[in-house]
């Protein structure tokens, strides 16, 4: 972030220069960044084991809550708090708002991870979001911003084709990128070769991803942040305090939820530790890559709504990581269930 920060504002020419090729208003190097961050995780899904998770009554529970956590709660609470402090800046609360609708699919990986949650869960809740965004990212935009939010002016209401294109593209690529390459190594090259060769290497390719990405979306936006800083605070306060609420107020809900669990002779607990953590970080992370683009393609790379958009990261990234280390520090000073959820799936024997 200070790299691409210090590079937008001391090497001026370079919008240009990243502007010079595009993908449906979007510069060319920022949706290849995109494409490549999220395809790994997309390809480490095990898309022929979801038949059979769905027929567990425990799964359709997490999945029943983080539905409403991520298409209920969360956009309408970043919506109440894009309101609430940003009331004379339409064109960042836009941006704020956007921000809210993204559900992230891909950094809540590293944060699950992190914190020592439950990675198969935290994946099947991911391409779950990851579909679910496709279909509702569109008329939640033109929902929560053209109709909720009373838009009046052109230049701030959003175009429901253009948001739906940016985010097929954005999402759309990727997953079935993601879903054509793990088939296409379990044929060519068995499973085996898949999970211990393939995808170790290949999961690299993700966090090269993130950081090209960031850095690149930093320099779109270097110069506009230095000379922005007023507003730039301002849009701060809402993100933190998403981040805070969604977070805190999910992990002390599952917490609660596996004091009150009894003990049950069928299989294991549905709540715990592990699902606290991948519950709470995917309520409360966004994918701002899909906010950045959308703002970028609807409203302009120069345009407030970009610039707001562009914030997350910068607040998101410390924030969350700070709450991972909570997470860890609260699994040994919390009171939590004797057994953790186990997995979902019978681990396979070349794992």
């Amino acid at each position: 972030m200070v790299v691409g920060v210090v590079i937008g504002e001391f090497a001026p020419g370079v919008q240009d220069a990243l502007n010079s090729s595009k993908l449906h208003d979007v510069s060319l190097p920022i949706v290849i960044g995109l494409i490549i961050m999220m395809w790994p995780p997309l390809t480490k899904i095990q898309y022929e084991s979801l038949p059979t998770l769905f027929s567990t009554s425990r799964l359709w529970k997490h999945l029943g809550i983080s539905i409403v956590l991520n298409w209920i709660v969360g956009p309408l609470v970043m919506l109440s708090l894009a309101w609430a402090t940003l009331p004379d800046l339409p064109g960042y609360r836009t941006g704020v708002i956007l921000v809210g609708i993204a559900r992230c699919i891909a950094m809540v990986v590293i944060w699950i991870d992190l914190a020592r949650g439950h990675n198969e869960y935290g994946t099947i809740l991911i391409v779950v979001n990851a579909f679910m965004q496709i279909v509702l990212f569109s008329p939640y935009s033109v929902l929560l911003i053209n109709i909720i939010g009373g838009q009046k002016q052109a230049e701030l209401r959003v175009s429901y084709s253009n948001v739906a294109i940016s985010v097929l593209i954005y999402l759309g690529i990727p997953l079935i990128a993601g879903l054509a390459t793990r088939f296409f190594v379990v044929v060519a090259f068995g499973k085996t070769f898949l999970n211990r060769r393939f995808l170790p290497l290949f999961g690299h390719l993700s966090l090269i991803g993130l950081l090209y990405t960031i850095i690149i979306l930093f320099a779109y936006q270097g110069h506009k942040i230095i000379h922005n800083l007023g507003p730039v605070f301002r849009i701060f306060v809402p993100q933190i305090l998403y981040f805070l609420i969604m977070w805190l107020g999910v992990f002390a809900a599952i917490n609660y939820l596996s004091r009150r669990e009894r003990p049950s002779e069928e299989g294991p607990r549905a709540y715990g530790y592990e699902m606290a953590v991948v519950q709470a970080f995917t309520a409360a992370s966004n994918n701002f890559e899909l906010a950045i683009a959308v703002a970028i393609a609807v409203y302009g790379v120069d345009s407030e709504q970009a610039l707001a958009a562009s914030i997350g990261p910068l607040t998101e990234v410390p924030v969350l990581l700070g709450l991972s280390w909570l997470a860890l520090y609260l699994r040994n000073n919390l009171r939590w269930a004797r057994r953790e959820v186990l997995s979902v799936t019978k681990v396979d024997s070349d794992h």
